[in-house]
């Protein structure tokens, strides 16, 4: 649960620590902003994927299912500063699926923490790996880094793809092939 009283103050200080002066009408409702602006973009750090994951339905086959292009926004932990894109997911099921919407909550609950994007991509695997118990993940992120584009060495456009393999995904290179292509490729109604 984020401490807002404790952000707020922190906001404050950061604010004149630079000079600012927090009594001006722009900045006089910034550390409250900031405060309930986080609770929502870190409301992540107190989810689990048990509970999004549980509900399952029973399948007769067990395909590839892939859902793609889910947007997602995340903090960097180095410098506080956004880092957003798609996700890519694909599992082959083990008897049993869930909801598309839930594999959309799990990037969720990953992004809305202080991240690294190699890190959220192999969280996002393993989640899906434990819960689901499928015989194979693979999790793509295409993102772009805002402290790599806006400051530092300031290169606007450079997109930074990660991705974690798991179960029959790991070295079958077939299996990785037909998911990159769906993801890549396939586009709905053709």
């Amino acid at each position: 649960m984020v401490d807002k009283e404790r952000v707020k103050k922190a906001v404050t200080d950061i604010l004149e620590a630079i000079g600012e002066d927090t009594s001006r009408e722009g900045l006089v409702e910034t550390p409250d902003r900031i405060a309930r602006m986080y609770e929502e973009i870190f409301g992540g750090m107190n989810e689990d994927c048990h509970e999004i994951l549980s509900k399952r339905f029973t399948v007769d086959n067990n395909e590839m299912v892939v859902e793609r292009d889910i947007t997602f926004y995340s903090m960097c932990e180095h410098h506080l500063l956004p880092f957003f894109g798609k996700a890519h997911v694909a599992y082959v099921p083990n008897g049993e699926v869930v909801g598309l919407s839930k594999l959309a909550r799990t990037v969720e609950v990953f992004a809305r923490r202080p991240q690294i994007q190699e890190r959220m991509t192999a969280q996002i695997a393993d989640a899906i790996m434990k819960e689901l118990k499928p015989q194979g993940v693979m999790v793509m992120l295409e993102a772009e880094h805002m402290c790599m584009t806006m400051r530092g060495i300031k290169k606007p456009g450079s997109t930074t793809v990660t991705v974690a393999t798991r179960g029959d995904f790991v070295d079958n290179e077939k299996l990785q092939s037909t998911f990159y292509g769906r993801v890549k490729n396939f586009r709905v109604g053709h």
